[in-house]
């Protein structure tokens, strides 16, 4: 990625986001990011954007928060370039051990978010990832988990922001970075 802008990354990004219309229902338009997975110098632009970011605007974070399941796939990766460490926000009934959860409202249904008990400690600062942003409802639920572990969210950040849905709204007054806008 040397010699790469900041601009030539982010249409190397937005490149490789497939659409699937119709999936997975009708109306709806899926953006896909296995692409940039599968191809190293896509993946390398993300996490050096989000490293980027993150260095600029949050330079005392101490821990990447991601959240089920797709903000394993860059938290990880973003974390390790940090020397930070990496927890998990899952779906309710997927860790082990003591956990805290959160019930919250999607576009289709209801659901719940948990982190176990021990994994952010009180006063630590945080920030939150994920590949989308849409309706805000699993970030927003992440952020409430933050809150009742006392740790402070620095931000939150996504590969694709679906801005009509109104997400960032959601999570306010927490901020919102997106590499891919829609």
């Amino acid at each position: 990625m040397a010699g790469r802008t900041r601009e030539d990354k982010l249409e190397l990004i937005a490149q490789k986001i497939k659409h699937f219309p119709d999936f997975p229902s009708k109306g709806i338009l899926f953006r896909d990011i296995c692409p940039i997975l599968k191809d190293p110098e896509a993946l390398t632009a993300v996490t050096d954007l989000f490293e980027e970011r993150v260095r600029e605007a949050y330079p005392r974070v101490q821990l990447i928060v991601g959240l089920d399941a797709r903000g394993f796939l860059f938290g990880p990766l973003l974390a390790q370039r940090l020397g930070v460490g990496f927890v998990l926000v899952r779906k309710k009934g997927k860790l082990p051990g003591p956990t805290t959860s959160v019930a919250y409202t999607l576009e289709y249904g209801k659901a719940e978010a948990e982190i176990q008990e021990d994994a952010v400690e009180a006063g630590q600062k945080v920030v939150l990832i994920d590949d989308l942003l849409a309706t805000g409802g699993t970030l927003y639920a992440a952020c409430e988990l933050m809150k009742k572990q006392k740790a402070e969210v620095l931000g939150c950040m996504v590969v694709i922001e679906l801005k009509d849905l109104n997400g960032a709204g959601r999570v306010q007054p927490e901020s919102v970075f997106s590499l891919v806008q829609y």
